[in-house]
This record gives structure tokens, C-alpha cells and sequence, in this order.
């Protein structure tokens, strides 16, 4: 188990460099010909790159006052990597979050979180699909009683129910049966009518 979920962690760390070539060469993962692409990063650009300026300027300073008080090589060099490390992360994310966007296909909705989360929904089972926005949700990617919450910046803002329950990978490699999701797009009215456009008018 602890295998399998270093494993994953693994994974997600290839992907989000490759990530960053991909927003450098604007190009988007997953996204074929003729696809609706849904974003979802928009909400968290702000907070983000607040976070990386600070890192960034955290980064320095530490770095200059382990250089003034004469610390020992090996513990500057060891914070420095965690400092880098860090703001490679926070970059890997963003630039995850933009180029693994949300999909909708003739046949299918994908959703994804950066490089952590991967869904795919069969489109002939979306019963139903509303617009409704939620400020409080505790976790990226959550499952309780059935619903799945992919959310970003603690927020959602479309829902869709499903006939029948499907099967999710959380980020470490937990499985879940849902039968109704809550997500975040940048553009909540063009996911409901992309959605509804396979529909009966009553929904």
C-alpha cells in the first residue's frame, strides 16, 4: 500500500514537470479535436502566485541569514533545496492546473485536478446537471455518501446527478463509488450548456 501510493507520488512529480513544458509551449493535455475544454484554474491564480512571491522572497532572506550567522554548509544547502523544492511544487501546480483541463466530449466529461485527479464520465449517465455555487468544501478531492467534491479554493460550483455510480481514484489510489459530483469551472453557464445539450429540455 505505502508502495503503491510512493509510486503515485512519483507519478504525479514526472507529470507536473512535464507540465511545465507544456504550459511553456502552450499546449494542453488530453484536450482532442473538437472538445469543449473547461478551465478551473482561474480562481486559484491569484492565491498562487501570491504564495510563490512569498516563497520566493522567503527563500532568499533564509538563505542570506544562514550565510550571516556562518551556518554550516551541509544546513544551508539542505534548506536551500527544500526552499527550491517548494517553489518548484507550487509552479508544477499551476502549471498542471492549466494544462490538464476539464474535457467534454460527445461521448464523455473528464475531469481532473492538475496532476492528482482523473475522472472520466460516460455522458449517458449524466441525468442532470445545475449550477449552484459552495464556499466550504474541506478537501481537493472528496468522497462522502456517494458524492465526489473536486474543488478548488475550498469552492464548486456545478453539480451534475448520474444514473448509475462510477468508480473514482482518489489521489493516493483510494476507489469510490459515486453517483453525483460537485466541481469548479472557470465558466460555470458553458459547462450546464455544453452538458445539456444531449439533455431532455426538462433537465
Amino acid at each position: 500500500m505505502m508502495v503503491a501510493a510512493a509510486l503515485r507520488i512519483v507519478g504525479f512529480e514526472l507529470k507536473g514537470l512535464a507540465a511545465i513544458g507544456m504550459w511553456i509551449a502552450r499546449r494542453r493535455h488530453g484536450v482532442p479535436p473538437g472538445a469543449t475544454v473547461v478551465t478551473y484554474a482561474k480562481e486559484q491564480t491569484f492565491m498562487l502566485s501570491l504564495m510563490l512571491f512569498a516563497m520566493a522572497v522567503e527563500t532568499v532572506v533564509v538563505d542570506l541569514l544562514l550565510v550571516a550567522f556562518d551556518v554550516p554548509a551541509w544546513i544551508r544547502w539542505t534548506v536551500l533545496v527544500a526552499d527550491v523544492y517548494g517553489l518548484l511544487f507550487g509552479v508544477m501546480l499551476a502549471a498542471a492546473c492549466v494544462t490538464r483541463p476539464h474535457v467534454i466530449t460527445p461521448g464523455e466529461l473528464r475531469l481532473r485536478y492538475a496532476a492528482y485527479f482523473d475522472l472520466r464520465v460516460p455522458r449517458e449517465l449524466i441525468t442532470a446537471v445545475r449550477a449552484g455555487r459552495t464556499y466550504n468544501e474541506s478537501s481537493m478531492v472528496a468522497v462522502k455518501d456517494g458524492r465526489l467534491t473536486v474543488a478548488v479554493s475550498s469552492q464548486t460550483n456545478v453539480t451534475i446527478e448520474l444514473a448509475e455510480p462510477v468508480t473514482a481514484i482518489r489521489p493516493l489510489g483510494r476507489r469510490a463509488e459515486i453517483t453525483s459530483i460537485r466541481f469548479f469551472a472557470d465558466q460555470p453557464d458553458a459547462v450546464l450548456a455544453a452538458l445539456r445539450s444531449e439533455l431532455s429540455p426538462s433537465v
